[in-house]
């Protein structure tokens, strides 16, 4: 397939070009390479894909319509895997605009890309936060996702219902896949686990919310690539015993999906910084805070159908994940 991977100099979009690019689709990537953390960690992600055949790089930013209906008209994808957007729950809080602009408009105009250009499946992320105040566990795609507590939230979830709109009005396979707490090499500067790593190695306090009292379902990011691959090899079709009258927030009658990608096996953070410190030979200096505005306490996936319908369950334990980013994280910064 030729394929659109959007946030292709990200961490999760990154990986994923890679995995598409060797087992043989062509790749163009997108990135607008903004300097939301450290552009230079970008660059040597979009490095390594340059260096394989089949990619191409296309710098845009998603909010440009101009930009974005030359590219879709011009590149004629089979189909698109959308993982750009703008990422974190706190930096919601203080700049709300910059999430509409990325993550509503770039959507939207990814959609519209879509729409106009008969793209034959569009995957896109979303996120566990949309389950916001739920707290019955483990979090099911049939639970209603109704009351997001982090603008972040608000503006994916916003996506979900923007995307099943586009199935319904022009036919689109449309599948979501809402990731739970990734983690693994090449991560991100801003995510936990990449700040925990920097400060014990650099001997500096890490800050530790809600008392490492909450728990997540942290999951090793080849594991959401696997199931990023596998759904998009499966395009959304209708489902023909959906119920106008009892609606299943998973399904439509227009082809669209949701889908959770979590390790089914949720971890204290106290736990999960253990293994860092096992992994580094040292122990963290902590700075116990409460929860912050924002935060969920606890996530658990229910992937029940993600292992019915593409056949795949993420099963990496933190132990190897995290082994897996310390030893990235060394050698990428020569620590």
């Amino acid at each position: 397939m030729k394929v659109l991977v959007t946030g292709a100099a990200g961490f999760i979009g990154s990986h994923t070009a890679h995995r598409l690019l060797d087992r043989g689709d062509t790749v163009v990537g997108l990135d607008n390479l903004n300097e939301y953390y450290d552009v230079t960690l970008k660059q040597a992600r979009l490095a390594r894909l340059q260096d394989k055949a089949g990619f191409s790089f296309a710098k845009v930013d998603l909010a440009d319509a101009a930009a974005m209906t030359e590219l879709f008209r011009r590149e004629r994808f089979d189909g698109v895997v959308h993982l750009a957007a703008q990422a974190g729950v706190r930096y919601s809080i203080d700049a709300p605009q910059t999430y509409v602009d990325s993550n509503i408009t770039g959507t939207l105009n990814v959609l519209e890309g879509c729409r106009h250009n008969a793209v034959g499946h569009l995957v896109y992320a979303s996120t566990s936060s949309v389950y916001g105040a739920n707290t019955r566990m483990p979090f099911s795609v049939h639970q209603a996702a109704t009351h997001p507590l982090s603008f972040y939230a608000a503006t994916k979830r916003a996506n979900e219902l923007m995307a099943h709109n586009y199935a319904a009005l022009f036919g689109i396979p449309v599948t979501g896949l809402r990731f739970f707490t990734v983690y693994g090499p090449w991560g991100r500067p801003d995510m936990a686990l990449f700040k925990f790593t920097r400060n014990i190695l650099a001997g500096e306090p890490i800050d530790v919310f809600n008392h490492g009292n909450h728990k997540r379902d942290f999951t090793y990011v080849l594991d959401i690539v696997e199931g990023v691959v596998r759904t998009l090899d499966r395009p959304a079709t209708p489902d023909p015993a959906w119920d106008s009258n009892d609606p299943d927030p998973s399904t439509s009658r227009v082809p669209y999906r949701v889908y959770n990608i979590g390790n089914n096996a949720p971890v204290e953070l106290a736990r999960y910084i253990e293994v860092i410190e096992e992994c580094l030979g040292r122990k963290a200096v902590k700075n116990l805070l409460p929860l912050q505005p924002g935060d969920v306490p606890d996530t658990y996936a229910d992937v029940q159908e993600l292992v019915r319908d593409v056949g795949y369950k993420p099963a990496t334990p933190i132990e190897e994940g995290v082994r897996a980013f310390v030893e990235w994280y060394r050698e990428y910064y020569r620590v």
